[in-house]
């Protein structure tokens, strides 16, 4: 085992995230103990249950929640968000975060992954036989379905994995208002994608776990954020485009920067290109 790493951390889920976290902590002799607790009261991809806070907060209360239930004092917990890709919608994009907290200290040591082709998406119709295109697209009956009448309105039917009991929702939502939204389950559980990229985020932290801090030596230096700035090629002027990397310890504030080779192209600088 890595120095200054339990041997036990809690797990706060209810959509078996931990076939997909469990290895790679093993391999640093870290075991998983699943909290018992309902964490769709911290929000639902469905929307019946509104997330409360950011993707970090949700986080942070599902850990808290995973440490109270087991009784450990260091707490796992996984947040994901998926939609339109901000800046070309009509592509969609995900974001995975996987937080490590020490409840004794506060310490957090959180990794992100953002997943460009993520399995989500969705479709509205109005007639059951025009669904078997979404339903390729999606790998359907590996990825689950929800059904809604609507945008906004709570789902009709949440998991389904059977062509039949899928037939009878959209049915039900077409009684309702005409046409059936159709959106893939992202639950960890429902949806295999979302799952490996769980997985490549908990090798993330497994690797930033095994990594000290060359100050105090503490486990999990590693990248905190990156810092805009890279200069532009023609006039020097800072852009906003990303010019370093900052690496650190959340135990002692210890904090390295990893600059990035090359200027930006004058197409980025607000001077040269206002």
């Amino acid at each position: 085992m890595t120095t200054g790493l339990p041997d036990r951390v809690a797990l706060g889920t209810m959509h078996g995230k931990e076939v997909a976290i469990a290895p790679p902590l093993a391999a640093l002799g870290i075991a998983l103990q699943r909290a018992d607790l309902d964490t769709d009261r911290f929000g639902t991809f469905a929307g019946d249950v509104p997330r409360a806070g950011d993707m970090l907060e949700a986080a942070r209360a599902k850990a808290r929640a995973a440490a109270d239930a087991t009784g450990l004092s260091t707490a796992l917990a996984s947040e994901g968000s998926y939609g339109p890709h901000p800046y070309m919608p009509f592509l969609p994009l995900g974001r995975e975060l996987l937080l490590w907290l020490d409840t004794r200290s506060g310490r957090e040591i959180v990794e992100t992954l953002t997943d460009s082709q993520p399995n989500y998406d969705q479709e509205t119709l109005s007639d059951p036989a025009a669904v078997a295109g979404f339903l390729t697209r999606i790998g359907f009956p590996k990825t689950a379905v929800i059904v809604q009448s609507a945008v906004g309105a709570p789902p009709l039917a949440k998991g389904i994995t059977d062509h039949a009991a899928l037939d009878e929702a959209i049915r039900a939502a077409v009684s309702m208002s005409g046409t059936a939204l159709l959106q893939t389950d992202m639950r960890a559980h429902l949806n295999p994608r979302r799952m490996s990229m769980i997985g490549d985020l908990a090798q993330r932290l497994a690797l930033r776990l095994a990594t000290p801090c060359p100050t105090c030596t503490a486990p999990g230096f590693g990248r905190l954020r990156s810092l805009p700035g890279l200069a532009c090629r023609d006039c020097g002027s800072a852009t906003s485009l990303i010019a370093a990397e900052l690496y650190g310890c959340t135990a002692c504030s210890h904090e390295e920067q990893k600059r990035r080779e090359g200027e930006a192209d004058p197409a980025h600088c607000p001077y040269c290109n206002p």
